[in-house]
This record gives structure tokens, sequence and C-alpha cells, in this order.
């Protein structure tokens, strides 16, 4: 039995964003392969297409299961995305993120692979002077992550030139939430994103929540961020493919909602959604932090139709928070 589906190869399918992106290419009608060394992915998030094990650093690999897979598109999530840790450790985001994108991009030429959605990032803008922000926004990131993310941008473009790459740039905002239906959970080791880590700690597998600095120039002294959810986000991505894969432009969007919530906006709605006050401590802000990032979304919305669903603050807490409750605790740190 033949399959007629077409299949998209998804770099980092085993992960957060990309798990989540493969439900959506499912039910869109699409074969997502996944392609992750599971390093920080989990097998147990992939469900609707094939696991192929390989490291994104890999072009003989890469090359190797885009031919088997006779994939027609690729979306590539795979990347170390800790802005601190990329402060500390530089040398790995170079290796992982640049590097990973020149073995992809060397697998895609030699493939004839001409389709391509790529995970940036708002970190590419650095500290803005203006909010909210839209694409045409200068981009001068203030820490590696950043820099990595605008580096893999400059060089899809370069690939577009020379060999007529067709691709889809989407810079996301804050990605949060969960699957509302509850097949998939956000879960990394340690968890360092706001909104999972506030609700580990009202769940009592936390000690406290950490707030990194409260002294930005924003109305409460917190940063500001604009939380999207995920499956808003997969869906996103789904819609740039589409777009490409009907014979439109290359793209280079921001997903977001327009909206900012600061650290403390979300402790407060985790506590009311909890039930509970949350512990919670004032301690130095990080190295690379800006104070407030917001999107102009607009562009999305008139170029792909893309309007956020679950994307308001309670549900995004209340998917996640409902999530986090079927984690066994031995994961949850």
């Amino acid at each position: 039995m033949t399959n007629d589906k077409k299949t998209v190869l998804v770099t980092g399918g085993a992960g957060f964003i990309g798990s989540h992106a493969c439900k959506a290419l499912a039910q869109a009608g699409y074969l997502p392969v996944t392609y992750d060394n599971l390093s920080t992915g989990h097998a147990e998030a992939v469900k609707w297409g094939p696991l192929q094990i390989g490291d994104v650093l890999d072009a003989g690999r890469l090359s190797e299961v885009l031919v088997d897979s006779k994939a027609q598109a690729v979306m590539h999530f795979a990347a170390s995305a800790y802005v601190g840790e990329s402060v500390t450790d530089p040398q790995k985001y170079y290796r992982n993120n640049v590097g990973g994108m020149i073995a992809l991009l060397d697998a895609m030429v030699a493939a004839d692979l001409k389709t391509l959605v790529f995970s940036s990032s708002c970190a590419t803008y650095g500290e803005p002077a203006v909010s909210p922000i839209n694409e045409d926004t200068p981009q001068h990131p203030i820490n590696p992550y950043g820099r990595t993310k605008l580096i893999c941008e400059d060089m899809i473009r370069d690939t577009s030139r020379a060999h007529g790459l067709r691709y889809a740039i989407l810079r996301y905002f804050n990605a949060a939430g969960a699957d509302p239906a509850g097949e998939l959970i956000e879960h990394h080791e340690p968890e360092t994103h706001l909104i999972p880590s506030v609700l580990l700690a009202a769940l009592g597998r936390r000690a406290e929540i950490q707030i990194f600095g409260d002294q930005f120039a924003t109305p409460d002294g917190t940063c500001i961020r604009d939380f999207i959810h995920v499956s808003d986000l997969a869906d996103g991505h789904v819609l740039a493919l589409e777009r490409l894969l009907s014979g439109g432009d290359p793209l280079t969007l921001n997903l977001g909602t327009g909206h900012g919530s600061s650290v403390l906006d979300v402790i407060k709605a985790c506590e009311l959604c909890a039930g509970h006050a949350i512990p919670q401590r004032i301690v130095p802000g990080r190295a690379g932090d800006p104070p407030l990032l917001v999107a102009d979304a607009s562009r999305a919305q008139a170029e792909l139709g893309f309007t956020p669903r679950r994307s308001d603050l309670p549900t995004i807490v209340a998917d996640a928070y409902a999530a986090l409750q079927k984690l066994p605790v031995s994961a949850a740190s």
C-alpha cells in the first residue's frame, strides 16, 4: 500500500514545539518524519509519523533520510534554545545552531529540496527601540542565541539566491501552553521556561519561583513577553508551509499575539489557576534578557490568515497546568 500523503521532515520533531508541529501537520494531511538525536527531545512525543534518530550536524545522515523519506519540505526546529546558557556556553550555540543549519542546507541542496520552514526567534531583535516589534525592526541581538538565529536567517536567504530555496522564516515570541487534548506535555530537563516553572512551584514540585530582576523599565519592574500558545504556533507553521507549497514567495514573519504579559502577570494568572499563592523570590537579572519583547503580528495575519485561537494568558496557563499534572513527579524538576 502506497502512502499518498506529502512528507515533511521535521528536525527536532521530538521537542516541545516540533512535536506540536508534527501533530498539526498530521491533522492537515501531511506525514511528518521526525529527525532528532533525542538529546533534549522525547521519543514518546513522536506519535504522528516515523522517528529517524540522527544529529542535525550530520549532513550525510540528513541526506540519507531526506532521500529515503521522499520529503517534499523541511521544518527545522533542531537547535539549542536557552538564552542564559548561550551566554555561558556560546560555542555550543554556534556549533549546534549555525553548524546544524550548514549541514541541513548542504543536505537540502544535494537532494534538490526547495522548501524550508525555519524556526527563528524574536531574540534576533535584541532590545528594540520600538514596541510592538514588526519584521522591519532592525535586528541587533544581545545574546549568542539570538546571534546564531540571525546568522541562520542570512544563510537561508543566501542559499535561496544561489539555489532557488523557497523559505518561511518564522520569528516567534514566547511559546507556552500545551496540547489541549493532553497528548503532549512541555517537559524540559531542567525546566527553565517561565510558565511551567511557576506551575511546578504551584504543584509543590519546586520550592519557589525565582523572578530574575524587578528593576526593568516596565510598569511592574519585571520583564514583559508576548506569550503564544504552542498549538497556535504549530498552526502558523502549517499555514506557512502550505503557502510555500502552493507557489507562494518566501516569507519572513513574526508569530505572536501583539499582547505582552509581565513575569508578575504570569505568576498571578498561575495563582488564579491553581487556587493558591505561589512562593516567589526576587533574584538578580540574567545577562542577555531584554526588558520588553512584544510582536506586531499583523503581517502574519495579512499574509497567512494567522489568528491565534488559544493564546490568551488564562487559556495558556490552564492548558499547561492540566498537562503538568499528568507528568510523573520524578520527571518534573
